[in-house]
């Protein structure tokens, strides 16, 4: 770098022209140098060597300060665009989130509308199985009580054939008597077979074998079809309706059946052996009861129990499950 006064007096002549100079000293240490014009005087110092540093340090500081500047702009970008990211991420995550929280509160209302149709469904049904129940008790407390009425009936009779044959010693008498009483016993014997049967919800007795079936009958309240069905899906007449087998399954006693009642087909899945199915025809008002009491490999034997006030012309078209 040029000394001031040196570089002072090359720039001066520049801009003002000709010009004198002169160096004075005022004081020890300190040179002065002055250059005229012509209507100028110009001052100028050799001051201390301090300034020169001072300003490259002031320099050295600005730049420093604008890196610094520079490079906390930069970070601030770039924070800026990573909480705009974050941002946009969970704005994202949260509209995927509400759209699944919508899908299952749509689910979760489909789901409660289903259950409230089953509930309602339910509902009626036990209303309905209410209704039956009442009427099998009330069937069941009638057939108590005629019970206890055939027995008191039954005890009637005997203390009077042994009234009887305490009374008469003639042999034709005592013969007579003996009939009555073996009568009386075979039909003490048929009324307590009658009672070990089991009984439906209806109150009607439950036949699980042929000889059952014809004691059944003895009693003249109902007409019983028997039938075998050999063979799935071989639909079969049985006395007023059509009986179909779809499935059994022999370890657990259980069968499918495919009825046809009126024109009109329903199904009955998993039914025990010897449970009853009813069914009403039109113009009735007692049911008619279907009973499976035999199972075999793609076979199945039972009756079809029809009341006497329902009974209709209806041929036997099928064999006996003995």
């Amino acid at each position: 770098m040029f000394p001031v006064p040196h570089l002072a007096g090359h720039l001066l002549p520049l801009c003002y022209g000709p010009i004198k100079n002169k160096i004075v000293r005022p004081h020890q240490g300190e040179e002065k140098t002055l250059f005229m014009v012509e209507e100028h005087i110009i001052e100028t110092r050799n001051g201390s060597s301090w300034q020169l540093p001072a300003i490259i340090v002031l320099g050295l500081v600005a730049v420093a300060g604008l890196g610094f500047g520079w490079n906390a702009s930069s970070k601030l970008d770039a924070t800026q665009q990573a909480v705009a990211t974050e941002v946009k991420t969970a704005q994202q995550s949260t509209q995927q989130d509400m759209s699944s929280l919508k899908d299952r509160i749509a689910q979760d209302e489909k789901a409660n509308s289903d259950l409230q149709g089953d509930l309602k469904v339910v509902t009626d049904k036990l209303k309905i199985t209410q209704g039956q129940l009442k009427k099998a008790r009330l069937a069941a407390e009638a057939a108590a009580k005629q019970n206890d009425e055939t027995t008191q009936k039954l005890s009637a009779l005997d203390t009077s054939v042994h009234t009887e044959l305490a009374t008469k010693a003639g042999t034709d008498d005592v013969k007579n008597v003996d009939t009555k009483v073996t009568a009386v016993g075979a039909d003490l014997n048929t009324t307590k077979e009658d009672l070990k049967m089991a009984k439906s919800e209806m109150g009607t007795l439950i036949a699980r074998n042929h000889d059952e079936i014809d004691q059944l009958r003895r009693l003249g309240e109902r007409d019983y079809v028997e039938f075998t069905i050999a063979g799935k899906n071989k639909p079969q007449k049985v006395g007023n309706i059509t009986v179909e087998l779809k499935g059994v399954n022999e370890k657990k006693n259980q069968v499918n059946l495919a009825m046809t009642v009126e024109d009109k087909r329903f199904e009955k899945k998993n039914r025990a052996l010897n449970e009853p199915i009813f069914f009403y025809i039109s113009g009735t008002h007692i049911p008619e009861e279907i009973v499976v009491n035999k199972v075999g490999k793609d076979q199945v034997s039972g009756y079809v129990s029809i009341p006497k006030a329902n009974s209709q012309p209806a041929s036997t078209s099928t064999t006996s499950g003995k």
